[in-house]
């Protein structure tokens, strides 16, 4: 199947299976942040935790404000497609967002952040192989973003159903970026062997 096949089938699997799984995979993110809170823990970063604005079939981290210390983050995208992330200081609620360029609420009387003010990144995905590589929409934003500076060594995941992990590699273009994992409703895993110890197990 060619991407735009690939979207349409993954769209409507995980249609099918989310708001079901939205428990458990926000469970799994959950200890995935547990598991990198110890202070002793090398490499751990300090900063907000970037999470989306669920649109119909995306798995809702907005409870995250909640359930965890870390202040969240959302993104604003541009009408040429660029993103940037501000602090959503009254997470989870509503009242500070304003409509980006295509009408998704975004805290955009924040100042955008810097990459050094965020930890880490978790995008949603229509489906994702085993070498990070997120099948999105089809608009690049993230690509983009994550072959700036700074923002290319941000920990990123994509955070989506067990049944989008895609069993063989996706079409990729030269500009597509892998991310670093993948949290489902059965926990994280990385695409980098030698880094599995760092997520939950499976």
């Amino acid at each position: 199947m060619n991407k735009q096949e690939l979207r349409s089938e993954y769209r409507r699997v995980r249609h099918a299976l989310m708001p079901g799984l939205n428990a458990s995979i926000l469970q799994s993110v959950l200890a995935y942040l547990r598991a990198q809170a110890p202070p002793h823990r090398q490499g751990h970063r300090k900063g907000a935790i970037g999470i989306t604005w669920p649109l119909q079939g995306e798995p809702d981290l907005r409870l995250l404000a909640e359930l965890q210390p870390a202040v969240l983050a959302l993104p604003a995208t541009a009408k040429d497609y660029s993103v940037t992330y501000h602090h959503w200081k009254d997470a989870p609620s509503p009242t500070e967002l304003r409509a980006d360029a295509f009408s998704i609420p975004a805290p955009l009387s924040s100042p955008a952040l810097k990459p050094a003010e965020i930890a880490l990144l978790l995008i949603p995905a229509l489906a994702v192989d085993q070498h990070g590589i997120r099948l999105g929409y089809g608009g690049g934003c993230y690509d983009r973003l994550l072959s700036q500076p700074g923002w290319s060594t941000l920990p990123t995941f994509a955070v989506l159903p067990e049944a989008c992990l895609h069993p063989t590699l996706l079409p990729a273009e030269p500009w597509d970026r892998p991310l670093d994992g993948w949290i489902t409703e059965r926990g994280c895993s990385l695409r980098r062997a030698s880094q599995q110890s760092e997520c939950s197990a499976r």
